[in-house]
């Protein structure tokens, strides 16, 4: 029996128009969860309500937020193998992918629990004598949380319990593809005692409800994870209102791997980094920069990998990739291996696979034989493929992973503790990864890239302070007559 899920207004549940269904990936047959999508009155209805329960809210102690956040990470973790078949079911996932983004949300929570308690201000001494200064950081407000379906639970994890975490009220929009994730998330954390309103959750079309969680006047802040393009309309719709936003977008990540890297450890970086996750990672290392002395054997060396590599059902036992997500995202995928192979570039794999379900399977796709400004190594693809440029030494690597327009995450594999100290000054991404794939980020750490990659503040761990809050400068004179 399919189960049933609604939108969240108020603490109440607001069912919406029946047609929404959400498919597993790994077996188009399977209906995952049937849901209504609601309309943009509801979406207006849920920012009102974020709106009236924003004072009480932000009134409340940093304990009394502490405890509900730290009641929403036990449960996560409590629930890690429910709510991580949930999620390789409805994303496609594999399993252990799966469970282990339920746990990473889990921490997230208890780590801004912890984080609360914290002091975020601080006293100065006033150039004028007698004079106190103090600066505080109040929370910004209500705000849009606006989640991708790649990551479904920890991507909303690591906006929403920064945003609970320092008083604010949210309205969240998940991903159309993955409302089941988003749905016990925000149960959990009605469950832990939140107040009706401060969390509201509004399953629709994003043509549909986006405009009004980017433009209503009640809303101060908005957050989102995304496209570049629909990154870039939110801030210019956004830019005349004068409220935060951050765009966390697109990324396209080089792994470098040099002359004297070890070639186990670049490998696995690259196998792990590209096609883990079926490549549906903003940090995924969609192209990889290898100089001339090893490229051959490094290439031979990651096809025979490839070789024993499984591809499969997403909740099958020893699984090392699941389906593509849906058949838009496949069509996306092939069209890419096309054009690479058009540009001239050798395709390894890359192939529909018929595994005897009615899934969205792509084999992994090696593409070799390319050139620095082919189309494969400018644009985000976002799947299992993977292009190899060769170069002649270090620092034409170097500058090749450079040009990239979206800089998140870029990554090299070397011995070479000079190189290295190098690479970690030199390059222009935002997160730098040594003898380790460019995907997998510490749910503690700020996360965050560059150039078309990332717009505002950074997000989670000690940084997300600077978004989800405001400070206030406060002058004091102590000796004041009364």
């Amino acid at each position: 029996m399919t189960t049933t899920i609604s939108s969240i207004v108020n603490g109440e549940r607001i069912v919406g128009n029946a047609g929404g269904v959400d498919l597993n990936p790994s077996d188009t047959s399977d209906v995952v969860r049937e849901y209504g999508q609601v309309d943009a009155a509801v979406a207006k209805d849920a920012i009102k309500a974020a709106r009236a329960a924003f004072p009480a809210w932000a009134a409340t102690t940093p304990w009394q937020r502490a405890e509900i956040l730290d009641r929403a990470g036990t449960e996560i973790l409590a629930r890690a193998d429910e709510l991580g078949d949930l999620l390789a079911r409805e994303e496609g996932k594999t399993l252990p992918e799966a469970r282990g983004e339920v746990v990473r949300a889990g921490q997230i929570f208890k780590y801004f629990a912890g984080d609360v308690m914290q002091p975020h201000g601080y006293a100065l001494d006033s150039v004028r004598p007698g004079i106190d200064i103090t600066v505080t950081r109040e929370p910004v407000g209500v705000v849009s949380v606006i989640t991708p379906w790649n990551f479904p639970i920890a991507i909303p994890a690591w906006k929403i319990a920064p945003a609970l975490a320092y008083g604010n009220t949210v309205v969240f929009k998940p991903a159309e593809l993955v409302p089941g994730s988003a749905f016990e998330l925000v149960d959990i954390l009605n469950r832990a005692g939140l107040p009706a309103g401060v969390l509201n959750l509004v399953l629709g079309r994003g043509s549909v409800v986006g405009p009004i969680m980017t433009t209503d006047p009640d809303v101060n802040a908005v957050t989102f994870t995304g496209s570049v393009g629909t990154g870039k309309g939110i801030l210019a719709a956004d830019a005349p209102l004068s409220r935060k936003v951050q765009l966390e977008l697109g990324g396209k990540n080089p792994l470098v791997v040099v002359d004297d890297a070890n070639l186990a450890i670049a490998v696995e970086a690259l196998v792990q980094g590209g096609f883990g996750s079926t490549g549906q990672r903003c940090t995924a290392s969609s192209f990889t920069v290898v100089t001339d002395a090893i490229h051959d054997q490094f290439v031979a060396a990651v096809q025979e990998r490839l070789g024993k590599w499984t591809t499969g059902d997403a909740r099958a036992a020893g699984i090392e990739m699941g389906p593509v997500v849906d058949p838009s995202q496949l069509e996306t995928d092939l069209r890419y291996i096309e054009l690479a192979r058009s540009e001239g570039g050798q395709v390894i794999g890359g192939e529909l696979l018929d595994l005897g379900a009615k899934g969205h399977y792509l084999s992994p796709a090696l593409i070799v034989g390319t050139n620095a400004n082919d189309t494969i190594n400018r644009e985000e693809v976002f799947g299992p493929v993977v292009s190899v440029v060769r170069v002649k030494d270090y620092e034409e690597a170097l500058a090749v992973a450079n040009s990239s327009t979206m800089n998140l995450s870029a990554g090299i594999c070397t011995t070479d503790l000079a190189k290295a100290s190098h690479f970690k000054r030199n390059s222009k991404a935002g997160m730098v990864m040594v003898n380790l794939p460019t995907a997998g980020v510490d749910p503690h750490v700020p996360f965050g890239g560059k150039g078309d990659s990332s717009h505002g503040p950074r997000e989670q761990g000690y940084a997300a302070v600077d978004f989800f809050t405001v400070s206030k400068t406060a002058y004091t004179n102590p000796g004041a007559p009364a």
